[in-house]
Parts: C-alpha cells; sequence; structure tokens
C-alpha cells in the first residue's frame, strides 16, 4: 500500500512538471527570444520550481553542496537521472552542456538547450563525435559561462561503472579551463527511466578544481577517482535517507 501510494505521488508529480514546463516555457518565451538572459531565468525557475514541489509531493528533499562553479569553467558531472540537470541549472549561473543532438527536437526543452548555448552532439564514431563536440565549444557561436559535460557520455545507474569518455580531456586540454568535478546521488531517488521517485536526500556535490596542465589520460584517471569516490560515499549517505 505505501509503495502505491508513493506511485500515485510521483506520477502526480511527473505531470504537473511537465505541465509546468509547457507553461513556464511559453511565460518566459518572449523574453527569451529577445535577451538570453530570459532564457536562463526561465530555466533557473522551473528548476527550482521542480526541486520544491519534488519535496512538497514526493517527500524528496534535494542539496547543491560545494562552491558553486563560476566564470569560465568546466563541469564534468557524474549524470544519474533528469534530477541531476535539475540541480545544476538551479544553481548555475549561465549553464550550458554537451547534449545529446536529438534533444534540440524536444518540445520547449531543446528551444531553451539551445537558447541557453548547449551543444549537441550526433552519436556515432568516436572521433566523429569528438571532432563535432569540439566544433560546436570552440565556434564561438555559444555564449560565455559553465560549460557541462558528462564524462561517462550517458546516464550511469547508482553503483555502476562506465568508461569516462576521451570528449571530457579533449575539451579539458583544448580550453585550457579549469574543471570542476561534481558527485551525485540522485538516481536513488529519481532513476533514469520510470515514474517512481523515492523520499531521501538526493545531492549534487561540487568538489575541488582540476587545474589546467595535465595530460588526457592522467586527467581522466584524476577525474574517475574523485567522482566515483565521492559519488560512492554520497550513495552509502543517500541510501541511510531512504
Amino acid at each position: 500500500m505505501r509503495t502505491a501510494f508513493q506511485y500515485l505521488r510521483s506520477l502526480i508529480f511527473v505531470i504537473q512538471m511537465y505541465l509546468a514546463m509547457l507553461i513556464m516555457g511559453l511565460f518566459y518565451l518572449p523574453w527569451a527570444l529577445v535577451d538570453r538572459q530570459g532564457a536562463y531565468s526561465g530555466a533557473r525557475t522551473f528548476s527550482r520550481y521542480v526541486r520544491l514541489t519534488l519535496r512538497l509531493i514526493c517527500g524528496t528533499r534535494t542539496e547543491v553542496r560545494g562552491e558553486i562553479p563560476q566564470g569560465e569553467v568546466l563541469i564534468a558531472s557524474k549524470h544519474q537521472s533528469f534530477l541531476d540537470i535539475i540541480l545544476i541549472v538551479s544553481v548555475v549561473a549561465r549553464p550550458k552542456f554537451i547534449m545529446k543532438d536529438s534533444l534540440r527536437y524536444a518540445p520547449v526543452l531543446g528551444y531553451y538547450a539551445l537558447r541557453l548555448g548547449c551543444v549537441p552532439v550526433k552519436r556515432g564514431r568516436r572521433s566523429e563525435a569528438i571532432r563535432d563536440m569540439m566544433a560546436g565549444v570552440t565556434s564561438g557561436e555559444a555564449p560565455p559561462g559553465q560549460l557541462i559535460i558528462y564524462p561517462q557520455g550517458t546516464r550511469v545507474a547508482p553503483g555502476a561503472m562506465a568508461d569516462y569518455k576521451v570528449g571530457v580531456a579533449a575539451i579539458y586540454e583544448q580550453t585550457g579551463q579549469y574543471c570542476i568535478p561534481a558527485a551525485t546521488n540522485v538516481g536513488l531517488f529519481w532513476p533514469r527511466t520510470g515514474v517512481m521517485r523515492k523520499p531521501g536526500l538526493a545531492v549534487v556535490e561540487f568538489l575541488p578544481a582540476v587545474a589546467p596542465g595535465l595530460d588526457r589520460e592522467a586527467f581522466r584517471e584524476e577525474l574517475r577517482r574523485v567522482i566515483e569516490t565521492r559519488s560512492d560515499a554520497l550513495l552509502e549517505e543517500g541510501r541511510a535517507s531512504l
């Protein structure tokens, strides 16, 4: 009975979330069309609304830890579900993501993603994907801000392992920017697929910056070490809150 009730709460949350996405997307659209700041404000307001309603409806608390990245930096984040995107967008001033090319066609979400300066990349052979990604990052068309990339290239279930792709190292090397690793446990409460949202404490944590200058393999290994170590600790903390 308790599980069924939580599922019902989760279903209500999901329905109202997408309805809110449509309403807020239309409300902020005139401003976003003439000024990119309108897109930032719309995305941030929606993300904070999702955090609030997730807690009120499903009992899922959210927290962002660490120093919020500022300026021209690269953020390399563990990716477990849409919730880690929500948490990052709710606090970062000018977020722009490396995203799947297909998302550009998603209603509302696609337009705002492109307006924020997100870089769409087609999945395919590794060399082609890296080339397209680098072209998008260095073209000069994207606005300044915080570039967010998921170094494993996709959503990964809590506790599961996936390789850290070379693309994040290529961007780190090419841009010469500081890289802010980010760990998370959000997949415990908001899974990659499905409706169920579980009560507990979902966290995204920004970790100390990795300075430019490492070679690609050393950078990937350092990124994997710090993100996985802290994500494992957050998983333990999250399980205790379930």
